[in-house]
Protein backbone atom coordinates (compact mmCIF):
# COMPACT_ATOMS: atom_id res chain seq x y z
CA UNK A 1 0.00 0.00 0.00
CA UNK A 2 1.17 3.20 -1.02
CA UNK A 3 2.00 5.65 1.97
CA UNK A 4 -0.16 8.87 1.68
CA UNK A 5 3.25 11.30 2.06
CA UNK A 6 4.27 10.16 -1.55
CA UNK A 7 1.30 10.83 -3.26
CA UNK A 8 1.79 13.90 -5.67
CA UNK A 9 -0.34 16.87 -6.28
CA UNK A 10 -0.11 14.98 -9.95
CA UNK A 11 -1.20 12.04 -8.78
CA UNK A 12 -4.32 13.69 -6.31
CA UNK A 13 -5.38 15.68 -9.07
CA UNK A 14 -5.90 12.40 -11.42
CA UNK A 15 -3.08 12.55 -13.66
CA UNK A 16 -3.14 13.20 -16.64
CA UNK A 17 -6.87 12.76 -17.90
CA UNK A 18 -7.64 15.62 -15.61
CA UNK A 19 -4.39 17.85 -15.91
CA UNK A 20 -5.60 18.29 -19.80
CA UNK A 21 -9.01 19.30 -18.85
CA UNK A 22 -7.04 21.86 -16.23
CA UNK A 23 -5.07 23.14 -18.90
CA UNK A 24 -7.54 23.20 -21.24
CA UNK A 25 -9.89 25.01 -19.44
CA UNK A 26 -7.36 27.67 -18.08
CA UNK A 27 -6.68 28.66 -22.06
CA UNK A 28 -10.63 28.64 -23.04
CA UNK A 29 -11.17 31.06 -20.41
CA UNK A 30 -8.00 33.15 -21.15
CA UNK A 31 -8.36 33.31 -24.76
CA UNK A 32 -12.17 34.30 -25.06
CA UNK A 33 -12.96 36.32 -21.47
CA UNK A 34 -12.49 39.94 -21.76
CA UNK A 35 -11.11 40.45 -18.36
CA UNK A 36 -8.26 38.14 -19.55
CA UNK A 37 -7.13 40.52 -22.01
CA UNK A 38 -3.78 41.77 -20.97
CA UNK A 39 -2.72 38.28 -20.73
CA UNK A 40 -4.20 37.00 -23.73
CA UNK A 41 -2.48 40.03 -26.05
CA UNK A 42 1.08 38.28 -24.81
CA UNK A 43 0.04 34.96 -26.43
CA UNK A 44 0.01 33.38 -30.11
CA UNK A 45 -3.39 33.10 -32.22
CA UNK A 46 -2.76 29.33 -31.99
CA UNK A 47 -2.72 27.92 -28.57
CA UNK A 48 -1.71 24.62 -29.36
CA UNK A 49 2.04 24.92 -28.76
CA UNK A 50 1.76 26.79 -25.71
CA UNK A 51 -1.45 24.32 -24.05
CA UNK A 52 0.99 21.10 -24.75
CA UNK A 53 4.31 23.43 -23.12
CA UNK A 54 1.92 23.95 -19.82
CA UNK A 55 0.96 20.74 -19.84
CA UNK A 56 4.20 19.46 -20.16
CA UNK A 57 5.53 21.88 -17.47
CA UNK A 58 2.26 21.14 -15.04
CA UNK A 59 3.02 17.77 -15.36
CA UNK A 60 6.52 17.80 -13.98
CA UNK A 61 5.45 20.89 -11.59
CA UNK A 62 2.57 18.95 -9.78
CA UNK A 63 5.30 15.58 -9.55
CA UNK A 64 4.24 13.80 -12.71
CA UNK A 65 6.21 12.66 -15.61
CA UNK A 66 9.04 15.20 -15.69
CA UNK A 67 8.11 16.06 -19.41
CA UNK A 68 9.30 19.37 -19.52
CA UNK A 69 12.19 19.26 -18.15
CA UNK A 70 13.20 15.92 -20.70
CA UNK A 71 11.81 18.26 -23.62
CA UNK A 72 13.30 21.84 -22.78
CA UNK A 73 15.70 21.40 -19.91
CA UNK A 74 15.17 23.15 -16.14
CA UNK A 75 11.99 25.43 -16.74
CA UNK A 76 13.68 28.87 -15.69
CA UNK A 77 10.25 30.28 -15.38
CA UNK A 78 11.47 33.91 -14.33
CA UNK A 79 13.81 34.07 -17.17
CA UNK A 80 11.21 32.70 -19.55
CA UNK A 81 8.76 35.47 -18.52
CA UNK A 82 10.93 38.61 -18.85
CA UNK A 83 10.43 39.62 -22.27
CA UNK A 84 6.61 39.74 -20.99
CA UNK A 85 5.92 42.92 -19.23
CA UNK A 86 3.89 41.31 -15.81
CA UNK A 87 2.89 43.71 -13.09
CA UNK A 88 -0.10 42.83 -10.61
CA UNK A 89 -2.85 43.28 -13.57
CA UNK A 90 -1.11 40.32 -15.61
CA UNK A 91 -0.63 38.43 -12.44
CA UNK A 92 -4.30 38.74 -11.55
CA UNK A 93 -5.85 38.04 -14.68
CA UNK A 94 -3.37 34.80 -14.91
CA UNK A 95 -4.72 33.54 -11.38
CA UNK A 96 -8.56 34.57 -12.48
CA UNK A 97 -7.70 32.23 -15.34
CA UNK A 98 -6.55 29.90 -13.32
CA UNK A 99 -8.67 29.74 -10.50
CA UNK A 100 -12.28 29.76 -12.35
CA UNK A 101 -10.51 26.81 -14.51
CA UNK A 102 -9.48 25.25 -11.19
CA UNK A 103 -13.09 25.84 -9.70
CA UNK A 104 -14.45 24.45 -13.00
CA UNK A 105 -12.15 20.78 -12.28
CA UNK A 106 -13.22 18.23 -10.22
CA UNK A 107 -10.56 18.27 -7.15
CA UNK A 108 -10.88 17.62 -3.39
CA UNK A 109 -10.79 21.19 -1.44
CA UNK A 110 -7.35 20.72 -0.01
CA UNK A 111 -5.49 20.18 -3.23
CA UNK A 112 -7.35 23.31 -4.67
CA UNK A 113 -5.80 25.53 -1.39
CA UNK A 114 -2.36 23.96 -1.92
CA UNK A 115 -2.38 24.96 -5.28
CA UNK A 116 -4.10 28.23 -4.89
CA UNK A 117 -1.01 28.93 -3.00
CA UNK A 118 1.17 27.69 -5.02
CA UNK A 119 -0.10 29.31 -8.02
CA UNK A 120 -0.28 32.96 -6.32
CA UNK A 121 3.42 32.64 -5.42
CA UNK A 122 4.77 31.41 -8.24
CA UNK A 123 2.82 33.91 -10.62
CA UNK A 124 3.70 36.67 -8.08
CA UNK A 125 7.31 35.61 -8.76
CA UNK A 126 6.90 36.29 -12.66
CA UNK A 127 6.06 39.99 -11.57
CA UNK A 128 9.18 42.27 -13.55
CA UNK A 129 7.14 45.54 -13.25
Amino acid sequence: MQEVASITPYQLLGGDAVLRQLVDRFYDIMYTDPRASGIRAMHANDSGPIRDKFFDFLSSWLGGPQRFIEKYGHPMLRARHMPFAIGEEERDQWLMCMFQAMEETQMEDALRDHLEDAFYRTADFMRNK
